[in-house]
């Protein structure tokens, strides 16, 4: 063996930086502590992550979800701005498993790039852990994998898997919804994380830089904006009345998502009129020549959450569900469905 090869550094030859590695796992420990509940048995940096399930329930049920952001994550790296994207990150998958509300437990990430960079890594770790505080949850274990030659640059990567519990007897699952049951929606605070492969399409054919103004922000930062979290807002109101159904308006918007909870025989009538597009929404039909069609099928066009509730129990829900957000708002009601109808008719 020669000596050049004694004094060789695989990790460095491989263009990894493994202090870098080490320095991070130290700082994601300590970002985890902000997010620990008593029902967390272990901290971060065991084989496996350990929780406790709550005694108090006669039937629990186990709701779990899995997601990422998507290419929202390329706007993130062209803004050089990391903090707020693991945000979205537990909001995807939280938002999910409470509409069949379960509250959520725990929470676990995969990050993966070619070439660490510690200080983006923190930042987003950083942003994971807000997005737990905000959903009450606990952010418990994880993967940081570094892939040089997988991902270029500074590019990076971003998963994550949610775990909630709701007693069998209370689950929602939209079997009760009938008709005269009245949709409310709560909004949107922005894209979410939803519809980006369209956007960069957009920025592409028309040349627009992310540094433009509209409304008086930059498109980069309104583009950036986190997905916001439901987590209390629903959960808060399934004490107070007996929600039938919650629809996530994510991937397919209103479209393809509210169908997606409404049994056989009814349909959902929505009257686009109720509420006003944000800009950005208005940029993108504009600028992308989609059609409102298409923009409903695409984006959420300003309504982030979709509750279905009886008539009597409207007045109750807009109160509670306006003590958590801006302005939720009556924006259609449940039919009877003939055999020949869609299941979602939109009125102008």
């Amino acid at each position: 063996m020669t000596k050049d090869n004694v004094n060789t550094d695989p990790y460095k030859e491989a263009g990894v930086d493994i202090n870098a590695g080490n320095r991070l796992v130290k700082a994601i420990k300590t970002i985890a502590e902000t997010t620990t509940s008593g029902s967390v048995l272990n901290a971060i940096g065991g084989f496996g992550a350990m929780y406790e399930l709550p005694r108090s329930l006669k039937n629990p049920v186990l709701v779990s979800g899995t997601d990422g952001v998507g290419t929202k994550l390329h706007i993130a790296v062209k803004m050089g701005y990391h903090k707020s994207i693991g945000i979205d990150l537990v909001a995807m998958s939280v938002n999910d498993i409470i509409t069949q509300g379960a509250t959520p437990l725990f929470f676990l990430d995969y990050f993966s790039c070619g070439q660490l960079d510690s200080e983006v890594a923190k930042d987003v770790i950083e942003g994971v852990a807000n997005g737990c505080v905000t959903a009450n949850c606990s952010l418990i274990g994880g993967e940081t994998a570094e892939m040089p030659g997988m991902y270029k640059g500074k590019e990076y990567d971003l998963a994550g898997f949610a775990v909630g519990i709701v007693e069998k007897a209370d689950i929602i699952t939209g079997k009760e919804i009938s008709q005269g049951d009245v949709l409310i929606g709560i909004p949107s605070s922005g894209l979410h994380s939803n519809g980006f492969s369209m956007i960069h399409h957009i920025l592409k054919k028309t040349n627009q830089s992310l540094s433009s103004t509209l409304s008086g922000s930059t498109l980069g930062e309104i583009l950036l904006e986190p997905t916001r979290i439901y987590v209390k807002s629903i959960l808060n109101l399934k004490s107070r009345i007996s929600i039938k159904g919650v629809a996530h308006i994510t991937g397919g918007g209103l479209i393809e998502n509210v169908p997606r909870i409404l049994p056989q025989g009814v349909l959902a009538k929505i009257d686009l009129t109720t509420w006003e597009m944000p800009e950005i929404f208005h940029w993108i039909s504009k600028n992308g020549n989609i059609d409102i069609s298409q923009m409903l099928r695409i984006f959420n066009c300003g309504v982030g959450m979709v509750v279905a509730v009886s008539e009597s129990d409207v007045d109750m829900a807009l109160k509670s569900l306006g003590e958590d957000t801006k302005h939720p708002f009556v924006i259609g009601d449940i039919r009877n469905k003939s055999k020949d109808d869609s299941q979602l008719v939109f009125q102008n």
